[in-house]
């Protein structure tokens, strides 16, 4: 309970911009891009991750399939996570909706420091997540928190399957983004970190996990998932599901 609180008091102290300050103001997606800052992530890690996120949501595709939603734009902040105690908002709630806003957020993720490190605490990292998006005065079609990581592991704070169902609970979806740079930290050894994700992190209906294998693929990959967390997932089987991805796809792809 009070590494709750602590997380929760943490969320609420992020200064309050004037898209916060508004009432409710209605959106396709809230969307929390949590990124792995942990000890095993150098700063040349931080900034290629930040490259491949700022160019996913600058993509001109991106930025058709937001327009293509009933609202038009989604709300997006761009948090990096460490230790139990080290969760950073790096770029608060912004509205996605044209490509003004969306190279706006960009250059703002670009050029703020690093300040998130120790330890992986997940648990944590989704708790203050989860924080963010109750109390922003946002009302979402969907809730999503976007977790990248390069281990299924963490010591301690929050239990993941703690705050795995808390979020959940919420009506929020947990989607992860494996990052396997061998030049980088590399896989792990000891264990499957896709499956890792699978059973221990991901949550909610349609959940999913991509994998980010390379530096040369990262954005690649941060980019096929925002696409597939922007389009929606059907949960009435996975046959529907599969082909409505297809047809996404396809369309943004061509």
């Amino acid at each position: 309970m009070r590494f709750i609180t602590l997380i929760v008091c943490l969320a609420l102290a992020t200064p309050i911009t004037s898209l916060q300050a508004a009432a409710q103001e209605r959106t396709d997606v809230e969307l929390v891009f949590l990124a792995d800052a942990s000890g095993s992530i150098d700063d040349a890690e931080i900034l290629f991750q930040r490259q491949g996120y700022a160019a996913a949501i600058t993509d001109p595709q991106i930025l058709s399939v937001i327009r293509r939603g009933a609202y038009g734009k989604i709300a997006l902040s761009y948090v990096e996570w460490g230790s139990t105690e080290s969760q950073e908002v790096v770029v608060p709630w912004t509205m996605i909706g044209d490509e003004a806003s969306a190279v706006a957020f960009a250059k703002r993720l670009m050029k703020e420091p690093r300040r998130a490190f120790g330890r992986n605490a997940i648990g944590s990292a989704i708790a203050f997540a989860q924080a963010l998006i109750e109390t922003n005065n946002i009302e979402g079609f969907r809730k999503v928190i976007d977790l990248s990581a390069d281990s299924a592991n963490s010591w301690g704070g929050v239990p993941i399957e703690i705050a795995r169902l808390n979020a959940v609970d919420a009506g929020i979806i947990i989607n992860g983004l494996a990052v396997l740079c061998r030049a980088c930290s590399g896989r792990p050894v000891s264990y499957d970190l896709e499956r890792a994700f699978g059973e221990t992190i991901i949550g909610g209906p349609g959940s999913f996990v991509i994998t980010a294998d390379g530096r040369d693929r990262f954005a690649a990959a941060v980019r096929r998932k925002l696409i597939l967390e922007l389009a929606g997932r059907d949960t009435d089987g996975p046959r529907r599901e599969n082909a409505r991805y297809a047809r996404v796809l396809a369309a943004v792809e061509d």
